[in-house]
């Protein structure tokens, strides 16, 4: 897995996303806009490239692998991510406007947590392997493949852009227990 460090300091330098980006507060779980479906993008201006760039050093600063543009308050179906999947080989990218069109193999409960829901996780079933399909900044036709935990990271941005969140999809005595840690969270007011 590449070290948080190095991203950082890559980003210094201007080598990767988010590197003129301005870090955005947090969109929490409870808020409305992370409750509803995104709107589709149909600006592909200036606009839309410094959003991507403050998604990418708003997930950076908060050290996650993925966020989606209603976790910063902005109702658009984009995500960015820098997430990698089971055997550490890394993924870097956007999505704007994307589908989930596959999402198959074998079920994997495993640990979640979301940049929404700080500090908390839960055990949230995820299948292992996923397609995702939508366009670029630029609006080019992007198709993006992923397995084991970068699959559960393109599952998890969609449900955000659904109005979606993890907890979501966690049951019984799971989903008890992190909303019960959630309500009882400090950044929950």
């Amino acid at each position: 897995m590449y070290s948080m460090d190095r991203t950082l300091a890559a980003m210094r330098h201007g080598s990767i996303p988010g590197a003129s980006g301005r870090v955005r507060p947090l969109t929490l779980l409870g808020d409305p806009v992370l409750h509803t479906a995104c709107e589709e993008v149909t600006d592909f201006g200036p606009a839309l490239g410094r959003l991507i760039e403050d998604m990418f050093a708003t997930m950076y600063a908060a050290q996650g692998v993925g966020l989606a543009a209603n976790q910063i308050g902005v109702s658009k179906r984009v995500f960015v991510y820098d997430c990698p999947d089971d055997e550490d080989v890394r993924h870097l990218g956007h999505v704007v406007n994307p589908r989930l069109v596959e999402a198959d193999g074998v079920t994997v409960r495993g640990p979640e947590g979301c940049l929404s829901l700080p500090g908390l996780e839960a055990g949230t079933p995820r299948f292992d392997h996923a397609v995702v399909e939508g366009v670029d900044l630029r609006g080019e036709p992007v198709k993006v493949h992923g397995s084991g935990w970068f699959a559960r990271c393109l599952q998890h941005e969609c449900d955000h852009l659904e109005g979606g969140v993890y907890t979501d999809r966690v049951t019984g005595w799971r989903r008890r227990r992190v909303l019960r840690a959630a309500a009882k969270a400090s950044w929950n007011v």
